[in-house]
């Protein structure tokens, strides 16, 4: 019965690869069962002008505002962790329990644990930032410039 598990357990190496296309292969692997771990998660890249995607990040996420002086504040995301799971999270079934058991089986991490050093990393070739004509900025420079605090590697 574990080799069942562990064969449907797939390890990510987000380095050099588009967040929109690697999360929608990702949100379709989680959605068959597999279990996904996605390692080095800041240097996934965004396509376009760096200038313009921290600019259209900042304005999406930061400048949202309410009409009332709550107690608690909506959290926004800021780190690459929760910034690449919204992305995941916003191409799963939202509204039911499969798409909540799916992102469940989701785990990211910025850079490679200590766990999975020494254990073959996928790479979806579909999603490789070497396909883009432009320009790109990684996750983790998205993330500082909203305000991240963690450490890239």
């Amino acid at each position: 019965m574990s080799e069942t598990v562990k064969s449907k357990e797939i390890i990510v190496d987000g380095s050099g690869l588009i967040l929109g296309r690697l999360a929608s292969i990702i949100a379709k692997k989680l959605l068959e069962g597999y279990k996904v771990v996605v390692v080095n998660v800041d240097k996934v890249v965004v396509s376009g002008k760096p200038s313009e995607v921290i600019k259209a990040y900042k304005r999406t996420i930061l400048s949202v505002r309410s009409h009332h002086a709550h107690k608690w504040r909506p959290k926004r995301p800021r780190s690459p962790i929760r910034l690449f799971k919204d992305t995941v999270w916003g191409m799963l079934p939202k509204h039911n329990k499969r798409g909540r058991e799916a992102l469940k089986r989701l785990k990211v991490y910025v850079g490679v644990p200590e766990d999975f050093k020494g254990k073959e990393l996928v790479k979806f070739k579909e999603a490789d930032s070497s396909r883009l004509a432009r320009s790109y900025v990684e996750l983790g420079r998205i993330a500082k410039e909203l305000g991240w605090k963690g450490e890239v590697e």
